[in-house]
Parts: C-alpha cells; structure tokens; sequence
C-alpha cells in the first residue's frame, strides 16, 4: 500500500479548524454523510442577499474530514451563492495541497452538504412567499 504524507495546509486545518460549531439561528442548514459508515457533515449558513455571510460546520470522521470541512468553509464563506455551488471537491482537493487516495471522498462532504443545505433553504424561502 503506498503511504502519502498529509500537506501542511491539511495538518494545519485539522489541527486549527476554522468555523467549527453550530449555528443556532442559521438560514439553512445541510447534512451529508453516514455515521454509521463514516464521515458525515453538517454546515450552517447565515445568508444575506444571496451572499453567504456565515458558515460553521460539525463534523463526524477522520482528520482529512475535519481538515477539508474546515477549508470548504474558508473557500465558500463571503461567496455568492452561485459562486459557492461552483466549489467542488477539486477545488478543496487542491486548496488542501492534495490527500491520500483512500481520503478522496473527503474534498466532496463540503459541496454536498452545502448543495443540501441550499435545497433546504430555497424550500424554507418558497414556503416563506
């Protein structure tokens, strides 16, 4: 089995998450993931004219998990929303200076719960008019 090292950027996230926590009055709110078989991610956003204002996360798994949940929210935080649905599990791949090939499944949590957490909030709103 071949070995990667984990880069600095990931060591650091994991070590020093950015925007952990809940948020208790989030405009929305997203899951993805099974705890029972791995890691699973839930983000909260605070939305103000299609702009999201504010992200944190809670997030259950392995140190690559915690390490791209925490970058995904640095990457999409002040973005338009449309901006933010464009971030993909390559853009955190990258930003994160890779991750093994077994922890690959980890850059995508981040865009789909965030994908989650905006069909929940375009229902929240269309039930709002």
């Amino acid at each position: 089995m071949e070995y990667m090292e984990y880069s600095d950027k990931v060591i650091e996230h994991f070590m020093c998450p950015r925007n952990v926590g809940t948020m208790p009055d989030a405009d929305a709110e997203g899951t993805y993931g099974d705890t029972d078989c791995g890691d699973s991610l839930t983000i909260y956003l605070k939305i103000e004219n299609d702009v999201i204002t504010d992200i944190s996360f809670l997030v259950f798994g392995c140190g690559a998990a915690v390490a791209a949940s925490s970058m995904f929210t640095e990457l999409v935080k002040g973005k338009r929303l449309e901006e933010a649905q464009k971030i993909t599990g390559k853009d955190v791949f990258e930003a994160l200076g890779g991750l093994p090939p077994a922890k690959l499944h980890c850059s995508v949590l981040g865009p789909l719960a965030l994908q989650q957490a905006l069909d929940n909030y375009q229902k929240k709103f269309a039930s709002t008019s």
